[in-house]
């Protein structure tokens, strides 16, 4: 198993299936797999990193928002996660700024808030947007096949990145910690 520094997690379509945009707690929920793949994983720490441009685009208010992160952060404490951050970019994607992925606003300013080697960190995620991200800081990248995974994958056909394809996270959390091969 290769010691991280820091595992960064997309939200939706990694963590939770993607509807659409999720407007309401009530609306959202983990993949069954979610946090039993977490825990897995429970010796290293996490950010979350998530485009939700639902708050620009007047979709999500920002205080629906904050109750899903607060679940969100609430379960990882329950079940013994490290959740460093949630970090989040409201940016449409016509108006993005370095904060919205691809862009590395959000990984740096995780970077300086708490010290982490991204260069030794790990991405996961379901969009070219999340491994672009990772590419161009230069860490290791998982592509899940949930949310818009499936799809993303046609654009790494005949690329050496990301550095693995996975079902989804449980199979992800299973290759970091070696029961799996890419």
């Amino acid at each position: 198993m290769k010691n991280y520094d820091t595992i960064f997690l997309d939200r939706d379509g990694t963590l939770n299936p993607d509807p659409g945009y999720i407007n309401r707690l009530e609306d959202y929920s983990f993949f069954d797999f979610c946090i039993p793949a977490l825990k897995k994983l429970s010796d290293f720490r996490f950010c979350i990193v998530t485009n939700q441009s639902g708050i620009s685009r007047g979709l999500i208010e920002i205080d629906t928002l904050n109750n899903i992160h607060a679940f969100v952060r609430n379960s990882f404490i329950e079940n013994g996660l490290n959740l460093l951050q949630i970090y989040i970019c409201t940016d449409h994607p016509d108006k993005a700024t370095e904060h919205r992925k691809p862009g590395l606003g959000m990984f740096n300013q995780a970077s300086q808030e708490y010290g982490i080697d991204l260069e030794q960190s790990l991405m996961i995620g379901d969009s070219i947007a999340d491994m672009e991200a990772a590419r161009n800081i230069g860490m290791d990248a998982i592509l899940v096949r949930t949310g818009n995974g499936a799809e993303s994958e046609n654009h790494y056909i005949d690329s050496d990145f990301p550095t693995a394809v996975m079902d989804n996270l449980e199979k992800a959390a299973d290759w970091i910690v070696g029961n799996e091969t890419k």
